[in-house]
């Protein structure tokens, strides 16, 4: 029974400074004759340039093997083209048993001799001549190490993405500074999982679930709030959420809203409220937050400018102001403040009615007192009577009283109220005085007999309870007859004033 493995390698390339071997046998079309135990593939033709070598037995699946009682064993490996053969290798079963030396890099009878070249991994076991390399250098004498960006077995393996373009290790593959933008790892040979990029791919992508692994620049939409290439910038320009394609609410002082929300960090402008400050303000309310109340002196009460509170239709009549705050300026009142106040004592009236607070003025009456006391009639409410004596009778002036076209004969002053005075009346201003001066006299005599008719009837009553007294104290009785003393006094009190006389004089009034 036979049973090979074989691999075939040669000089593959030469180029500049690099070079390298190939196993040109690798996986090519390969036959053999009368296998064992067909068509079970633990012993293909194949197996033998599989470039499997670490079960050598034989049920390893790794071996070619012949079917039993065979005297011959063929096999051959189709390399499809003409090539450079270096060498050939075949290994043989070995049933995982160690044959020759068991360490590697020694030679000699009792393998104890190490191999010439250092690097060298295998070498004749009787010559020492070196027969494969150890992984990362090459040469007849494994004296160089792999070209640059390859390493390994045969130098057959390529670097990974070094940091800086750098070589990697030439025996394992490792990068010694790190890897470049865009993959991970000792070999910097995987790319870069979902979500990070950069160099040792250490950095997150900026605000979207996947970016370029070398770039960072984002290859999905950004998050809500941000926008450009790498998704990096906040939304501006009053725009807010996913592709900031959303507009800012009115915001306080035209501020950025928060890019991501919407809401407003500071507030909102006059007229709006909500987080996102673009609901307005409900009917009756305006200013910053709708926290204030229209007035309801506005023309249509309690409706304003949501933002300023300026009422709507003008004020009511008495108010004034962008607001209808202030009540109408002195002396005036009314719709638009557009009436003057009648002719108030005080001169002020109420801004809403007009109506004075307190009295009118002379010559004016009224509730509004903007109406002239009426013909005849002057001065506070209107309650005087013009002179008689004026020029036309009682046309006066409404305030002062003072005849508009002058007095009658007889009279004078500005009210007519003063007899004129002539030169031939001495007479009678001095008759006057003296009637004057006898009136005097009779009063105080009138005076004098009232005390003496008081003082007589208090005595009489005084002497009408002596004699009583005394009748009583004798127990005679003794009868008065009170009508008769009442009638004695009587008739004295009459006595008394008709001696007076006649008093009354003629007077000047009397004349007129």
């Amino acid at each position: 029974m036979a049973f090979v493995y074989v691999a075939v390698v040669f000089l593959v390339f030469i180029t500049g400074y690099t070079s390298g071997y190939e196993n040109i046998a690798l996986n090519k079309p390969t036959w053999q004759s009368k296998q064992f135990n067909p068509p079970n593939t633990f012993f293909n033709a194949s197996n033998a340039v599989d470039g499997l070598k670490s079960d050598l037995s034989a049920w390893g699946g790794q071996c070619v093997i012949s079917d039993s009682g065979q005297s011959n064993a063929t096999w051959w490996v189709n390399l499809m083209s003409v090539k450079s053969i270096h060498d050939i290798r075949i290994y043989y079963r070995t049933d995982n048993v160690v044959w020759g030396c068991i360490e590697t890099g020694v030679y000699g009878p009792d393998c104890s001799i190490p191999c010439p070249d250092r690097n060298c991994r295998y070498c004749h076991i009787e010559t020492g001549v070196c027969q494969g390399c150890k992984p990362g250098y090459q040469g007849h004498q494994c004296e160089l190490p792999c070209s640059p960006m390859v390493y390994g077995e045969i130098c057959s393996m390529t670097c990974g993405n070094c940091s800086g373009e750098n070589t990697c290790h030439n025996v394992n593959g490792s990068c010694t500074n790190g890897c470049d933008v865009g993959v991970y790892g000792d070999k910097c040979k995987t790319p870069c999982p979902i979500g990070w990029h950069g160099q040792n791919c250490s950095d997150m992508c900026s605000n979207c679930n996947e970016c370029d692994r070398f770039s960072g620049q984002c290859e999905s939409p950004c998050y809500s709030g941000w926008k450009g290439l790498f998704c990096n910038n906040e939304c501006s320009g009053g725009g807010y959420g996913q592709a900031c394609e959303q507009k800012c609410g009115a915001c306080l002082g035209y501020k950025q809203c928060h890019h991501i929300n919407g809401s407003c960090l500071e507030g909102c402008d006059p007229g709006f409220k909500g987080d996102l400050c673009k609901t307005g303000c409900s009917s009756g309310k305006f200013g910053i937050n709708c926290k204030q109340t229209c007035n309801k002196n506005c023309g249509v009460p309690y409706q304003c400018n949501r933002a300023t509170g300026k009422c709507e239709g003008g004020c009511q009549p008495g108010w004034e102001g962008p607001r209808c705050y202030q009540v109408c300026k002195q002396n005036k009142y009314g719709e638009n403040c557009s009436h003057s106040c009648g002719f108030c004592q005080d001169s002020n009236c109420h801004h809403v009615n007009g109506s004075c607070s307190g009295k009118c003025s002379d010559g004016y009456q009224g509730t509004l007192c903007n109406e002239q006391c009426k013909t005849g009639f002057y001065g506070e409410n209107c309650k005087r009577e013009c002179s008689i004596f004026c020029k036309t009778s009682r046309d006066c002036n409404h305030v002062t009283g003072n005849c508009n076209e002058g007095c009658i004969g007889g009279w004078q002053g500005a009210m007519c109220l003063q007899v004129a005075e002539k030169k031939d009346d001495a007479d009678f201003q001095s008759r006057f005085y003296g009637v004057l001066a006898v009136l005097c006299v009779c009063l105080i005599i009138i005076a004098i007999l009232i005390a003496y008719i008081c003082f007589y009837r208090w005595n009489m009553k005084g002497k009408l309870k002596k004699l009583k007294y005394k009748e009583d104290k004798e127990t005679k009785p003794t009868t008065f007859n009170m009508d008769i003393i009442s009638n004695k006094i009587d008739e004295d009190d009459k006595n008394g004033y008709q001696e007076l006389g006649e008093l009354a004089l003629p007077s000047d009034y009397d004349r007129i």
